[in-house]
């Protein structure tokens, strides 16, 4: 309430200035008649109430109109029907009040300003034949309208809607146009405070590299290039690291094929043992063996040699 309160004066201090007088003199007769919000649906009660006892339907019209456009269409679809039964009820009870009141040329005007909208609604199609019925109010179409407790039903049912909707519905922007504010320079402050960290870490992280590389300047030779070198390669970024260039294999293999080619390579082996023993065993069959002849003609010579150190004995 405070709030409102407060957007009470500026809207006050806007009508002044913009020299709105006979707006700022309705606005201190509204202001001094209300005494709560709740009371605003009694009012439009009152409205609806004095309209239709006037027979006026050009304000009947215009007050559902924007009542429709400002506060039933912000509610949710399923409500829609509702929204639609009570409309249809407020135009009866017009028609119904006419009709006490013995006003046939508002009843021919209704029907002549409604008609190409109600044609096309079902529940209206009894209601053409009304102003050419006679003793209406003792008919059993439209005998039940004429009843109080219809009448104050339909009162009631509308007042209790309207509370319900404006209970609610959002406050309008104009009333939350403080809270934005302060919402916003909330944002913006911490939008202040993120950049300044930003910038500090950017400075800190200057200042290690610059440190990293004056160490690095002075300790000199190969290893302070490589060093160099090295640090360079970290300051890259990932968009200046190239892929490896690697060939695609020629053909493509499955394990199958390479155990079996590892199975043949094994076979093709102890093949060549096979016929290698085989060979060395024919060798030393024959007598032809390598190593049979290099065994014999060392024996020749040691019994050459024994033979011809001792004199008269047989080397046997």
């Amino acid at each position: 309430m405070a709030q409102v309160a407060y957007l009470d004066s500026m809207l006050r201090e806007y009508l002044v200035y913009r020299g709105y007088s006979n707006t700022l003199k309705a606005l201190d007769v509204e202001q001094r008649n209300e005494k709560d919000q709740h009371f605003r649906a009694e009012r439009l009660i009152e409205h609806f109430n004095a309209a239709v006892q006037a027979s006026d339907l050009k304000a009947l019209r215009s007050l559902w109109l924007h009542l429709d456009n400002n506060l039933f269409s912000k509610l949710d679809h399923t409500y829609a029907v509702a929204v639609k039964k009570l409309e249809n009820s407020l135009l009866k009870y017009y028609l119904v009040t006419a009709y006490s009141n013995n006003k046939s040329d508002k009843i021919s005007e209704f029907f002549n300003t409604l008609a190409s909208e109600l044609h096309q609604q079902s529940e209206w199609k009894d209601w053409f034949f009304f102003s050419f019925c006679k003793n209406a109010e003792d008919s059993p179409t439209f005998a039940l309208f004429f009843t109080k407790q219809w009448q104050d039903t339909l009162l009631l049912s509308l007042r209790n809607f309207l509370t319900t909707v404006y209970q609610c519905l959002p406050q309008p922007s104009f009333v939350r146009a403080e809270q934005e504010a302060a919402h916003m320079q909330r944002l913006q402050d911490d939008n202040t405070r993120l950049r300044a960290r930003l910038l500090q870490l950017q400075q800190e992280q200057q200042q290690q590299l610059a440190s990293a590389s004056s160490s690095q300047n002075l300790s000199g030779g190969d290893g302070g290039g490589t060093r160099r070198r090295s640090s360079y390669r970290q300051q890259q970024s990932l968009s200046d690291i190239l892929p490896f260039d690697i060939s695609p294999p020629g053909h493509i293999v499955d394990d199958f094929c390479i155990i079996a080619s590892e199975a043949s390579i094994v076979g093709q082996a102890s093949e060549v043992q096979a016929r290698g023993l085989k060979l060395l065993i024919r060798n030393i069959g024959s007598g032809s063996s390598p190593v049979m002849t290099r065994k014999d003609n060392g024996g020749d010579k040691s019994s050459s040699k024994h033979r011809s150190g001792s004199v008269g004995r047989s080397w046997i």
